[in-house]
């Protein structure tokens, strides 16, 4: 083994990324569980003669109520590819700056202070990407890195901490802001009366999260107090799993493909995941208090549960977001993350941030508290 590659492994070793902050944001365009099933009955009522028992996904959702970026009757109608799309870059610029302002306000930082910009998104296309917007609309500085990722879906929230962990244990003296913007109402296609839309009609919502990523050389000269340390993150992609989860891309919009396996895959896969993750860390669930699952439904929190011996404590906060605002699919785990980080942690106290998404693939994220 080379000097250099000894000095690169004793550097990383010792290169430790920090969150500094978490901010939320959603749109105005609140609709509770019971107008939203309301909805649902006229539109696919005529589709099918069981709609009272499809419908009871609505009351075994867990949700209350979820916020959207347009009004309820935007739903009632068929839009154009375009005109969805159109809607997207404007809320998304709109909602991803809010999320970034939340996220920054906490902190004596101002968006011209970012290095690195990641922004992911499923629900919908921009280009130029809408990162580049961003930066100008919070006057970045022109030279900040821009990361757009596309397509992990649920999963994105959770896999674009890690891409920040990455970057910062190559550049410790860098701050990376991840931004997370899912608009999954104006992917609703109103004549897709598959069962998989049904479903989707009850969980999905829209959202954005923001995160701050600092390395540790960026904490010292700031003099910052950081909420947690990324300990490590591993990701997962099970081979043969395409069809779990994704979008059919089609003439009409963004199909939503919702396996109803989802479940029994967590049951069948997630804990040997865990374990061997856990493993090269050093560590095991028995370590583990905070657990930051991105909740799906509530039969993905279950499973959780079920196959990691969780107590209903330890979901609680997952599905306090779910309730108050459904599944907004990557930002979803980051609003759980932010419910988490508000509250106080031991010295040595450790957490464990889990995500699904398209792939069909997993990111898990061991956190520890403070510095």
């Amino acid at each position: 083994m080379g000097t250099l590659t000894l000095i690169l492994l004793e550097r990383e070793c010792y290169v430790m990324p920090y969150i500094l902050s978490v901010g939320t944001a959603v749109p105005p365009f609140q609709v509770d569980q019971e107008e939203s099933m309301r909805m649902t009955r006229q539109l696919f009522g005529g589709a099918y003669s069981d709609i009272d028992r499809l419908l009871t996904v609505f009351a075994n959702s867990s949700i209350r109520k979820r916020h959207f970026s347009v009004p309820s009757d935007w739903f009632q109608t068929d839009h154009t590819v375009g005109e969805k799309n159109r809607l997207y870059v404007e809320s998304a610029c709109r909602l991803g700056t809010q999320a970034i302002q939340n996220c920054l306000h906490k902190l004596p930082l101002s968006a011209a202070e970012i290095d690195c910009l990641i922004f992911v998104s499923s629900t919908g296309f921009a280009t130029p990407s809408i990162d580049a917007r961003i930066v100008n609309l919070l006057d970045m500085k022109e030279h900040v890195t821009r990361i757009p990722i596309w397509g992990l879906g649920c999963a994105a929230g959770a896999m674009g901490v890690s891409r920040a962990f990455e970057y910062v244990r190559a550049f410790p003296e860098t701050m990376v802001l991840l931004l997370a913007v899912e608009l999954c109402g104006l992917t609703f296609v109103k004549n897709d009366l598959s069962k998989s839309n049904l479903v989707a009609t009850s969980l999905f919502a829209d959202g954005a999260a923001a995160v701050l990523i600092a390395g540790d050389a960026c904490v010292d000269s700031l003099s910052l107090k950081p909420l947690a340390k990324i300990v490590d993150r591993i990701t997962t992609t099970w081979k043969n799993s395409l069809d779990v989860m994704g979008w059919d891309v089609t003439d009409d919009g963004l199909r939503v493909i919702f396996s109803r396996d989802i479940p029994t895959l967590i049951r069948q896969r997630i804990r040997a995941n865990v374990d061997g993750f856990l493993e090269r860390t050093g560590k095991s669930l028995t370590d583990i208090s905070r657990y930051i699952p991105h909740p799906g439904g509530p039969k993905v929190l279950s499973a959780y549960r079920e196959v990691l011996g969780l107590r209903p404590v330890h979901t609680s906060l997952a599905e306090e977001v779910l309730a108050e605002f459904g599944n907004m699919s990557s930002a979803t785990v980051l609003f759980v993350l932010e419910k988490s980080l508000e509250q106080q942690w031991t010295r040595g106290e450790y957490g464990l941030v889990t995500a699904l998404g398209p792939g069909f693939s997993s990111e898990l994220i061991l956190l520890e508290s403070g510095r």
